[in-house]
């Protein structure tokens, strides 16, 4: 080994290519990047898949675009409130909100206004 060769720091192999590079294959790379903390890396991924389920409660409620149903239909369907990705409060001070274009309004009597931003 030359001493300008340089080693992955995954695996210790000599790598081979460009100057800067830290690892010998994309392998090497993911495994070391998914090393990096995973506690953090965790709470992203079980983040996105609470965010995808409620999104797919709403598409599969909400398939006209616009319609009212009930708290505990939402319930019954798996939706969790506390996940969404953004907050919309009209000038008349009704907050919607969203997961990603899906979004919801509290009404009267546990209903909620479902919509679809286009």
């Amino acid at each position: 080994m030359k001493d300008d060769d340089k080693i992955c720091l995954e695996c210790d192999k000599t790598v081979h290519g460009r100057i800067d590079k830290k690892f010998c294959s994309d392998y090497c790379r993911n495994s070391y990047n998914n090393k990096v903390n995973p506690e953090s890396r965790k709470l992203i991924r079980n983040t996105n898949n609470r965010l995808r389920k409620n999104y797919k409660v709403l598409t599969k409620l909400n398939h006209l675009g616009k319609t009212k149903v009930g708290k505990i239909s939402l319930l019954d369907a798996g939706f969790i409130f506390n996940y969404f990705t953004s907050v919309y409060i009209t000038k008349t001070g009704n907050t919607y909100h969203y997961i990603y274009d899906q979004g919801y309004l509290k009404l009267e009597n546990d209903y909620f206004l479902l919509v679809k931003n286009n």
